[in-house]
Parts: C-alpha cells; structure tokens; sequence
C-alpha cells in the first residue's frame, strides 16, 4: 500500500494537472484486491492531452468488472469471488468522481466476472458456476434478489470446457436481445428483452466453432454486425445481424502466438477500427480496420502493451485507448492516430494496483 501511495503523489506532482472541463472525463477501474487494492479508483482524465489525476478509492472486495447505468447516476460492480459472489450498487457522482454503496446482493454463483445493465434488470455472469444471475432494479438503482439461471454446456477442450462457463452479455442495438457468452460450451444464448427486463428465461442457443471459448462481444455502430473476440481459439468471429437471428460471415485470427489469453473487443468512437486484447505471450493489442459494407475485418497492426491487458477502453473522442495491464498495476495509455487507427504508448501510464476493468465517463 506504501508503494501505492508514493505512486498517486508523485503522479499528481509530475503531472501538474489542469483542470479543463471542456476535455475533462472520470475513468472508473476495477482491480483485483488480492494485492495492495482497495476496490474501485476514479480519476480524472483529459482525453486532449493524456493527462490524469486520482480522485478517490472506494472499498468493494475484487471490482472485475463495472457497468454504468446510462443516466450516469449508478454503477453496478461485481465481487469476483467462488464464496459469496456479488453485485454491488453504487451511487456515482461524476464529478466528483465518488461511489457510495447502495447495496450489495449475492449472485448466488461463483466467479462472477462480468455484469451489464439492460434497463430494469442487471445481469452477472458467473463464470465458475456456469450461470446468469437476473436482479431487478428499484426505482433508486438498487438491486432486488437474483433469479439465477443455469447452464449446461461443454466443449472439446479437456481442461477448459468440461462445463459452461458464462464470461459476458451484451444487449443487441434495437434493444431486443441480450446476447450471453459461453466461454465452456461454446455457445451464445440469446434472451428476448422486453420493457427493460429479460423477458424469458429459455434462451435461443447459437453454435460457435467447436473449441473456440468465446469471452467479450461487441456490436457495430451501426448494428448491423456483432464481432466476438474468443479466449482460447485467439479469433474474432464476425456475425451479420438481423432481428435477433446471427449468420456468421468471417473467422478472422487476431492471437497469431495462438497464447489462449485474448481477452477484450472495443470499436473506436467512429466505428472504423476494431481492437482486440491478449494475454500470455507477446501481451498486446491488435488492430483491425472494418470494411462498412461486409462488415469483415482486415488485421492491420498489433503493438505490443505492459503485461497482461485485460479490459480496455477508447475515450469518448477516440484519441486514446486505455489499458488494463494488470500484472504490471498500470492503465496504460497509448494515442491513437485517427486516420489509420495506430497506436502509439503516450508515456502517461496510470499507476492502479491490479487493474482489470476501465470505463470512461464523459
């Protein structure tokens, strides 16, 4: 904790942040507290020139994974823990950049690692457990008791796929669907949304390639494609969309070490370039570019990043892309050129202790 400490006062001094509004943003980071961590670190963040101080530390046992509410009000947080696994709710100022606890309510799963927030339900994965947990929402933010919800999958892999094992979810654009991963079963579970709750607890199962252990998700701007990045297959599946139904249109390799760590999946603000994280051997950060008509990717760089990127994130005017490389306990901050999608490191890394999720808040 002493290292921490000298690191968070000599940022400030270095730095000699200015406060300008205009360009300011919050970042919210999770981390692991299994080392000097206390929880969730806020700071304050100019997306024109990179530079950054802290704001405050709020204390939630192994924050993996964050979620804002859109109105910015609430952030939902996971315990990422195989006894007594939980979301919490807190109450964010984003000026300020401070948390205050609302609740906290166990998942009744193990290893929960991921939650989103689809309107009047938030939804957890639990990873260890194989299992979706559903909490409704009350009228302040809170969480009601969690509906846990099942798996029963499995893949070909002996030592990673012996079960389901469910990383993310993500709502579809329209609003429609919640899309679930199943990292052990090599499955996406697609649940009907319907006035902001999950609407239905019998899924729609979609088949991915055999072995494939898929992790993160995102969709195009303009939500015509869906673009899955898998852990141990080191691929981005491509997936043209349309009403719910998903028709795979490209296997495109973005883990060339073939490491089974690749971890995260981001488009920039603008849609045209899509980035992937991995883990394990040469940790860094792939580069694609996307073709708007087919919506098929074409790998135009990788750079190498400090160790173990997990979560990562591109702030609001797409100058800077954020990583978490827990292992070395820094945000590492690289610039963006806006016309090619490049990546260069901006020489202002952020020290956190284990850090595994960022979130931009503008």
């Amino acid at each position: 904790m002493k290292r921490f400490l000298t690191w968070m006062i000599s940022i400030m001094c270095v730095i000699g942040y200015n406060h300008n509004k205009a360009s300011d943003i919050t970042l919210l980071v999770g981390t692991y507290t299994d080392t000097d961590s206390k929880g969730i670190y806020s700071f304050r963040f100019n997306q024109d020139t990179g530079e950054s101080s802290p704001l405050s530390v709020t204390a939630v046992p192994n924050p993996s994974f964050l979620a804002l509410s859109p109105d910015k009000r609430s952030v939902y947080s996971v315990t990422e823990q195989q006894a007594n696994a939980a979301v919490s709710a807190l109450a964010f100022n984003a000026e300020t950049g401070t948390l205050e606890l609302m609740v906290t309510s166990l998942t009744k799963g193990r290893g929960t690692c991921h939650v989103t927030f689809v309107g009047k339900d938030v939804v957890a994965a639990n990873y260890s457990s194989g299992s979706m947990s559903v909490f409704p929402l009350n009228e302040k933010g809170g969480l009601g008791e969690a509906t846990l919800l099942e798996f029963q999958g499995s893949g070909p892999d002996p030592t990673r796929q012996t079960s389901s094992h469910i990383h993310s979810s993500i709502m579809s654009p329209d609003g429609r669907f919640l899309f679930v991963v199943d990292l052990g079963g090599d499955l996406l579970y697609r649940f009907p949304i319907e006035d902001g709750k999950v609407a239905s607890h019998t899924p729609v199962e979609i088949k991915v390639p055999d072995g494939e252990g898929p992790r993160h998700s995102v969709f195009s701007k303009d939500g015509r494609f869906l673009y899955v990045i898998t852990e141990l297959g080191g691929n981005v599946l491509c997936y043209a969309y349309d009403k719910g139904d998903l028709h795979q249109i490209q296997l495109v390799e973005a883990d060339s070490l073939h490491a089974r760590g690749s971890a995260d999946i981001h488009f920039s603000p603008d849609g045209r370039f899509l980035y992937t994280s991995h883990r394990l051997k040469g940790d860094g950060i792939a580069i694609f570019s996307q073709n708007p008509s087919t919506g098929t990717l074409t790998r135009i760089g990788y750079l190498e990043t400090a160790v173990h990127p997990r979560n990562f994130a591109l702030t609001p005017n797409g100058k800077f892309l954020i990583a978490a490389c827990r292992d070395s306990d820094v945000l590492q901050v690289f610039e963006r050129d806006l016309a090619t999608g490049m990546l260069t490191d901006a020489k202002k890394n952020i020290p956190v202790p284990h850090p595994v999720c960022v979130i931009p808040v503008s």
